[in-house]
């Protein structure tokens, strides 16, 4: 028998199985899953009712919320497409988004108000604009609880929906170029959501804490699964250290992910012991690569195991993950840190490979560099209005990530750079994470980031821009020293620069390199754009 294959069936489930089961808690406010699932109805047919019609775009400017998360199912089951929007994009950056999709509706929580006031005419393409508070602002059309009352109930006909047309549109961070939107399909997001719930342990005991933000890839990975397994989920608004232990502490969370500035947060909060983690099994660290340093620190600050993934937007967005593989043992703590900061090893429903540019697979000995490149069940189905980048992207039947990995004989894999941003010194390739992994090993250092500088001789060379921790100190000579036995000294930063600033992040928390190159190339004939 053919089903729709959509993220529909995983809320349909919820309401089926686990509907007396209390499934979303937000700030002050928690429903049921039959609840939630009453909400999301409300929602669908409200939209319908007002004029959205099937494949219009649907965007939100909102912290995590019960709100943003039933979107994810209402404004889908109106056969629309979900767009959260990056909180903290500049105007400018959302005016070009939302122009490019041609968004219809905006939904916005009123913190953002003063911000819609300045995107509104400058968006002409945008019919309506809600708020998802009970004060209606200015620049609002409609309150979200009096447009949900205009609605009713109702129950998705899932063969009524094709599996194939697009359910989300996610646009990229625009780290090393212009943001592009990412179609993802509800047949894509069905099967990511069964190949996750294949990583999940003893779900009916789950708490799934959402610390990352849902327009963020590893924010929005997790939503479908742990509804289709009735998971309790615990949205969190914004994150904060305190707020978020306080969280885990009274919800008994036992599940988050985090991006490593996220974890360098927790581990360095100074009244992290005063809080009962007692609950947390496991944490998974995505977004930007680990150290074993940052997973052995994370483990001993919160009691729980500590294990890297990796995935991309246009991957919906899980490819790998370092979980546990039988056949590969850890012959120490050190090794074991190693594997769990590894990319790891790919989930079910996608194949990985590292290959040359011929597409020839590398050697499996954690040394030949090649670029990783997917296929399989949850790729997206390409870039929004971009039919020139898709295929830039999408050669030879795979989807070629621009991330450079070594891998070994279990497939399990280890990025050590994009592939824009490794540094060539002399003929070398220099690995700027591998060097940033070293920096960030030394206990006096709370951030870094390596980039290329020009040199005469070598072309470039790598240089470091350190960010210490409070009251700690560190001259570069120091530094230096303690870095000569872990790089080899064609990989040592010919310059050490201290900020006194926290690195200028993106909005899904990656540090911005491309400011940091452009002061050193300024006037050079170099790559600085990435």
């Amino acid at each position: 028998m053919f089903v729709p294959l959509t993220p529909l069936r995983c809320l349909h489930r919820a309401v089926d199985l686990f509907g007396s089961r209390v499934g979303i808690i937000s700030g002050d406010r928690q429903f049921t899953y039959r609840e939630f699932g009453e909400r999301v109805g409300r929602l669908a047919t409200a939209l319908t009712a007002a004029g959205i019609q099937p494949g219009d775009r649907v965007a939100y400017l909102s912290f995590n919320n019960h709100q943003l998360l039933e979107a994810y199912y209402g404004v889908v089951q109106a056969k629309a497409i979900v767009m959260p929007l990056n909180v903290r994009l500049s105007a400018p950056e959302l005016v070009a988004i939302l122009n490019h999709s041609g968004a219809r509706l905006l939904a916005f929580e009123n913190d953002f108000a003063p911000l819609v006031e300045k995107l509104k005419p400058l968006c002409t393409g945008i019919e309506f604009f809600m708020t998802l508070d009970a004060e209606k602002p200015a620049c609002a059309d409609w309150v979200y609880e009096e447009f949900l009352a205009t609605g009713h109930p109702e129950r998705a006909d899932i063969f009524a929906y094709d599996e194939n047309s697009v359910a989300e549109l996610f646009y990229t961070s625009g780290s090393t170029g212009t943001p592009k939107g990412v179609m993802l399909t509800h047949r894509g997001l069905y099967l990511h959501a069964l190949d996750v719930a294949t990583m999940y342990e003893h779900h009916r005991d789950v708490v799934d804490l959402h610390t990352i933000p849902l327009f963020h890839a590893n924010g929005w990975g997790r939503p479908q699964t742990s509804t289709m397994l009735g998971v309790k989920q615990v949205m969190v608004r914004r994150f904060d250290p305190a707020f978020v232990l306080g969280l885990v502490q009274e919800h008994h969370a036992t599940y988050m992910s985090l991006v490593p500035t996220m974890a360098n947060w927790l581990i360095n909060f100074p009244n992290v012991a005063d809080y009962n983690l007692s609950s947390l099994k496991q944490i998974m660290l995505g977004g930007a690569a680990a150290s074993p340093e940052l997973i052995d620190r994370l483990e001993k600050a919160m009691g729980c195991e500590c294990v890297s993934g990796y995935g991309l937007t246009e991957t919906s967005p899980v490819l790998t993950s370092a979980r546990r593989k039988d056949g590969v043992d850890y012959s120490d703590h050190a090794e074991r840190l190693r594997r769990q900061a590894m990319a790891g090893w790919p989930v079910p429903g996608v194949e990985v490979r590292v290959v040359d540019p011929q597409m020839n697979d590398v050697a499996r000995d954690m040394t030949a560099i090649g670029e990783v490149i997917a296929r399989g069940d949850h790729v997206m189905d390409g870039y929004f209005r971009e039919q020139e980048a898709t295929k830039a992207v999408m050669e030879g039947g795979w989807f070629h990530t621009g991330d450079m990995a070594i891998w070994d004989e279990h497939a399990h894999i280890h990025i050590v750079d994009r592939k824009k941003e490794i540094i060539i010194s002399g003929g070398e390739n220099i690995s700027s994470i591998e060097v940033e992994k070293a920096i960030f090993s030394h206990p006096a250092v709370f951030e870094c980031a390596v980039v290329a500088a020009p040199d005469e001789r070598w072309g470039e060379v790598p240089v470091a821009v350190v960010v210490l921790k409070p009251e700690a100190k560190l001259t570069s000579e120091e530094l230096l020293e303690f870095l000569s036995s872990r790089l080899g000294k064609f990989k040592m930063p010919r310059m050490v620069e201290f900020s006194a600033e926290p690195l200028e992040k993106t909005g899904t928390g990656k540090i911005k390199k491309i400011p940091l190159r452009e002061k050193y190339w300024a006037g050079k004939d170099k790559r600085v754009q990435g």
